[in-house]
Parts: structure tokens; sequence; C-alpha cells
């Protein structure tokens, strides 16, 4: 478990004509991790759950990549002390991201807010 490393990706790109309201370059977000040897995503979406296992070498950069793409990235970490269940809310990006985090802040619901959770932590 110590050897996993995570990220959270935000991005402008969503096929969500409402999503055009939420701050520019905050319209989604998913989840990268490295446990060491592989990049796995965790890309929620709004029909399905896109869940990869990326086959790059052990010395890729896949924040720098996805960086120099026009995504934001920020690294993150887990928090699984937390032994109650997270509050119950509607499943989006955010919700998701939060859930593979252990984040179990209510008032957390844009990606927007996400990041600058993320930045205070």
């Amino acid at each position: 478990m110590n050897d996993r490393k995570v990220w959270v990706v935000f991005t402008n790109q969503s096929e969500l004509p409402y999503l055009r309201f939420f701050k520019k370059n905050f319209r989604h977000c998913f989840v990268i991790i490295n446990d060491g040897q592989n990049w796995i995503s965790i890309d929620p979406m709004a029909n399905y759950m896109d869940i990869v296992i990326h086959h790059l070498s052990r010395d890729f950069d896949l924040p720098k990549w996805l960086s120099s793409r026009g995504h934001r990235v920020i690294p993150a970490s887990f928090n699984l002390d937390i032994k109650r269940p997270a509050p119950w809310m509607i499943f989006t990006c955010v919700e998701a991201c939060k859930r593979v985090l252990g984040i179990h802040k209510r008032f957390i619901i844009t990606p927007w807010q996400l990041y600058k959770y993320l930045q205070s932590s």
C-alpha cells in the first residue's frame, strides 16, 4: 500500500453540456495511481466507470505528460484511517475521486472545490 502514489487530474474536457457552467479547466476530474509498476486511471464517466491499467515504461511520467496536454494534475494521498462509511452523495466524478482518496467532506461537490481542498491538504 505504501508504494502507491495518487494524483487527481482536472480537465476542461466533458461531453455534458451543463458542465459548461463549472469553472473552466475544472469541469471534470479523475484519478491516476502508480503502484510502483503500473499506471492505473479511474475515470468516472457519466455512463460508465473507465478503469484502465496503462502499459507504459516504468520511468514514464504520466502526471507530467497529462500536464503537458493542458490538464491540471495535483498530487494527493490516500486517507484510509476513517472507519465509518462516507456520507451519502450523488455519484459524480468528484464523488468518485473522493471515494478513491477516502475524503469524507460532504460539501466538496465540484472539481474546483476538490482542487482547492487538495491544495490546502
